[in-house]
């Protein structure tokens, strides 16, 4: 078989350094594998909404390499979108054993379709191991630091809660993050020139307090925030810049401020509520008509 030379984003991921950050990437690892964000399954199995196939903690088996370019001028910091096989490249793993599994989960796929397919999750024997899904896991979450750089123009200037924080904002929203024009805006466009000036201390804008609570405050109002309010608390509490003092302190005070979505079960009540009602008045401005008409 011949030997496939490693590409310019395998490359960047394996040149990753724990030193380039200032958080340990094992928490982000540890986060982002837990039950209550992602998950950590062993066998291929499709994602909920799109049917792309999925394994450990979410890691997409079939994605192509995309292009994304850097809208930010002041930004010199590129984007890295590799394919799912490069990815797993990078990972150590090798290339035969993903075109083997992606064969096994079409061939599934086809037989039990999505919701079949989802029902079998706990049935399914495992396909990697655990130190395979890790390695996986730990790529991805490498991937998501490099481009929160590439989000954040002063990354490197942030406390490492901070940097943790968006690099799992990256890991969970993906290049949909492009989309949160205020929370991309505050974040680059309103961070203090005091802060930024080149006199200023190294963690003068990390502990800028007012200019985080306005971060903060673009992502509460987001619908991501809403739909997935737990996990949203813990990121945006990440960003407090004292979050290190008592992180559940940070936590309770996001957890005050950021309302839940609506309810459908509960916009359906209040439908059929004011359904009845509306339904309860005109019975009864009929019963009332009809016995006037009686009475006359």
């Amino acid at each position: 078989m011949p030997v496939v030379s490693d590409s310019a984003a395998v490359q960047i991921l394996e040149s990753f350094k724990d030193s380039d950050i200032k958080f340990d990437i094992r928490d982000l690892m540890e986060t982002l594998r837990d039950k209550r964000h992602e998950g950590w399954v062993l066998a291929a199995y499709p994602d909920p909404k799109t049917g792309h196939p999925l394994i450990g903690a979410g890691f997409t088996l079939d994605l192509p390499e995309r292009a994304h370019a850097q809208p930010d001028a002041l930004n010199a910091h590129q984007f890295l979108e590799p394919s799912s096989a490069d990815l797993w490249r990078a990972a150590g793993l090798p290339p035969d054993r993903l075109d083997a599994m992606l064969d096994q989960y079409g061939t599934r796929f086809a037989a039990w379709h999505k919701k079949g397919f989802r029902r079998r999750i706990p049935t399914l024997a495992p396909q990697i191991t655990d130190d395979e899904a890790t390695l996986l896991l730990r790529i991805s979450a490498i991937q998501a630091v490099y481009n929160a750089k590439a989000y954040c123009r002063n990354f490197d200037r942030l406390t490492g809660p901070q940097q943790m924080a968006l690099s799992q904002l990256v890991y969970q929203i993906g290049v949909n993050l492009v989309r949160f024009d205020d929370f991309l805006s505050q974040i680059n466009d309103g961070a203090p020139a005091t802060a930024l000036a080149a006199d200023a201390p190294a963690e003068a804008l990390g502990s800028d307090r007012g200019y985080w609570q306005s971060v903060q405050h673009t992502l509460m109002q987001t619908q991501w925030a809403r739909l997935y309010r737990t996990r949203a608390i813990a990121v945006i509490a990440m960003l407090d810049p004292t979050y290190d003092d008592s992180p559940a302190a940070a936590e309770h005070l996001i957890s005050a401020s950021l309302r839940p979505a609506a309810s459908h079960r509960r916009h359906t009540a209040s439908v059929n509520r004011f359904a009845t009602t509306h339904r309860g008045s005109r019975a009864g401005s009929h019963k009332r008509k009809t016995r006037a008409k009686r009475k006359a």
